[in-house]
C-alpha cells in the first residue's frame, strides 16, 4: 500500500484541487491511502498572527469602550481615533476584518507539497505551481515502479 500525503490542502484555494486529485486518484489506485496535512508556516508568522488576534481584541475592546488611550501618553488624539468614537461599529468591523485578513496572509504558505511513502515527490514551493492531474500521475507511477523495482533487489550484506 502506498501513502499519499498533500500538505495544506484544506486552505481554501487548493480544497477543491485536492478533492479532484484525490478522487482522481482513488479510482486510478483503489489501494492507495491519501492523507491532507497542514503546512505550518515560520514560526515568526505564526506569531505574529497571533498577536494581531490579541491586538485585534484589544483594540475592538478600547473602542468600544470609548476610553481615550491617547491622553495616557499625553498626546492629543488623531483623526482616525475621533472617527472611530463617532462611527464604533464600523470601525470595530473594519479593524476585525482588515486584521484577519493580514492573519490569513502570515498564516498562509501557499504550500502544496506531495509525498510518496514520505518522500517528496513534488512542492509548489519549490516550482510555483500545482501539478496538473498526468504529471501527478505520472510522478507517482513512476516512484511506484521504482519502488516496486528497489523492493524485487536481492539486498545484500556488507
Amino acid at each position: 500500500m502506498f501513502l499519499v500525503k498533500m500538505c495544506d490542502p484544506t486552505s481554501s484555494r487548493y480544497k477543491r484541487v485536492f478533492e479532484e486529485y484525490t478522487q482522481v486518484l482513488y479510482q486510478r489506485y483503489p489501494d492507495i491511502r491519501i492523507e491532507g496535512e497542514n503546512y505550518l508556516p515560520l514560526p515568526i508568522y505564526r506569531h505574529l498572527a497571533s498577536f494581531l488576534s490579541m491586538f485585534k481584541l484589544l483594540l475592538i475592546g478600547v473602542i468600544i469602550v470609548g476610553k481615550d488611550p491617547f491622553v495616557l501618553f499625553g498626546m492629543q488624539a488623531p483623526g482616525l481615533w475621533v472617527w472611530s468614537q463617532e462611527n464604533k461599529i464600523y470601525a470595530c468591523m473594519m479593524v476585525f476584518f482588515f486584521s484577519n485578513m493580514i492573519e490569513n496572509q502570515c498564516m498562509s504558505t501557499g504550500a502544496f507539497e506531495i509525498t510518496l511513502n514520505d518522500v517528496p515527490v513534488w512542492s509548489k514551493l519549490e516550482s510555483g505551481h500545482l501539478p496538473s492531474m498526468q504529471q501527478l500521475v505520472q510522478i507517482l507511477e513512476n516512484e511506484m515502479k521504482m519502488n516496486v523495482h528497489m523492493d524485487t533487489l536481492p539486498h545484500h550484506r556488507s
